[in-house]
Order: structure tokens, then C-alpha cells, then sequence
């Protein structure tokens, strides 16, 4: 993986509001189809149905321009900070090489049982520091 993950976008007609443009709400969930992606060629996990899952401490977006349903998009995906328990993924949704939409995540390793954060696990670490070496 030398650059970052790109996920490629299909719209929906329903995506589109009275403006004729994709709602901030569906582009919520176009990031969060980045997230999958990424932990899932990253990772190996979905991140989703385990006893260990990554959940969403923290989120910020900024709408830099409107995204059209004519628009081929796509969301790239990176990680800009990893931490002890957390990580960072920085996202953007593109149309060319135009920013449309970008968002910082905080992710957080959370065990469902204990109902506590808990340190990324080795396993995870070093398949994102060998994801960060190779970017």
C-alpha cells in the first residue's frame, strides 16, 4: 500500500436533497465505507461484530464544496495520528483532485465485555505501522 486507501463512491438517487446535492448525512456514511475498507485490507478486521471492535471517540467535518450526484467521488482514507488506544484517520471525500468534504476521526480500541478502551492490540499495531512505513 503506497499511498493512502481510496474507496470509490456509488450515489445513490435517494442521496440527493432538495439542493441537488448529496446531504451531509450521506457523506457521513460514505466515510464510514472508507473506515471499512480500511480496516479490512489494513487490519483483516471488520472492526464491527467482535467481542473487540473500533468505535468513534471523536469526529470533525468540513464542507469545503457540494457534491453532486453526477460527481464521481471517492473517499480517501489515511491515518494521521496513532496512539496508545486510539488512532486518527483522516478522510476526504474527492471529485478529481478536488477536496469536496474532509474529516478527522478519532478511533478508539473498545472491548465490549469490559465496556473499557483498551490498548490497540499488538497485532493491529504493527499491521498499521507497516501500513504507515509503506505509505
Amino acid at each position: 500500500m503506497a499511498e493512502r486507501l481510496i474507496t470509490p463512491i456509488q450515489k445513490r438517487f435517494s442521496d440527493v436533497d432538495s439542493f441537488m446535492h448529496v446531504n451531509n448525512i450521506w457523506q457521513q456514511s460514505y466515510f464510514d465505507m472508507g473506515k471499512t475498507e480500511f480496516y479490512t485490507k489494513v487490519l483483516g478486521v471488520t472492526g464491527v461484530f467482535d467481542k473487540l471492535r473500533i468505535i468513534t471517540a471523536s469526529t470533525h467535518t468540513d464542507y469545503i464544496g457540494q457534491v453532486r450526484l453526477t460527481d464521481d467521488i471517492v473517499v480517501m482514507t489515511d491515518v494521521s495520528r496513532l496512539g496508545n488506544k486510539s488512532m486518527t484517520l483522516h478522510q476526504c471525500i474527492m471529485c478529481g483532485d478536488r477536496v469536496l468534504t474532509e474529516s478527522s476521526s478519532v478511533m478508539v480500541a473498545f472491548d465490549f465485555e469490559t465496556q473499557q478502551t483498551v490498548q490497540i492490540p499488538d497485532e493491529w499495531r504493527a499491521k498499521l505501522m507497516l501500513y504507515l512505513e509503506e505509505r
